[in-house]
């Protein structure tokens, strides 16, 4: 991701912001159509900006000859923490934090749902080393 292209999603989050309190105050439910419209278009600007990046974490993955279930562990659980950081917010937004907390509690269950092969590779290789 470029400067120019973290300045037009900063710009667009700021345009939003003011938006989004301005109509909270005639119209909440706008408000949070306009909060959620913001958010999906910065993710996918994000997206577009970092796919150089996985794209490198792929290629120094294939260089140094590892599992790729490794590398699929880790953007499951990103993306796992993207989604339930966005769907979070929107349930702040809209006013229901309890909402907002559960979801963030089954973000991280997800999260040790999808690490668990790993967790057990790991302590077989531990158990190897050991014995």
């Amino acid at each position: 991701m470029d400067v120019t292209q973290l300045f037009t999603l900063v710009g667009l989050g700021l345009v939003a912001a003011v938006l989004a309190v301005t109509l909270r105050q005639h119209k909440p439910e706008f408000a949070l159509l306009v909060s959620l419209g913001a958010g999906i278009l910065i993710l996918t600007g994000v997206v577009q900006g970092i796919l150089p990046v996985v794209e490198q974490i792929e290629s120094i993955f294939r260089s140094t000859s590892m599992p790729t279930a490794y590398l699929q562990v880790l953007f499951k659980a990103l993306g796992i923490c993207f989604l339930t950081q966005i769907a979070c917010d929107a349930c702040k937004d809209a006013g229901e934090g309890a909402i907002g907390s559960k979801v963030e509690l089954a973000g991280k269950v997800a999260v040790l749902v999808v690490s668990l092969p790993l967790f057990a590779q790991v302590l077989t290789i531990v158990r190897g080393l050991l014995l």
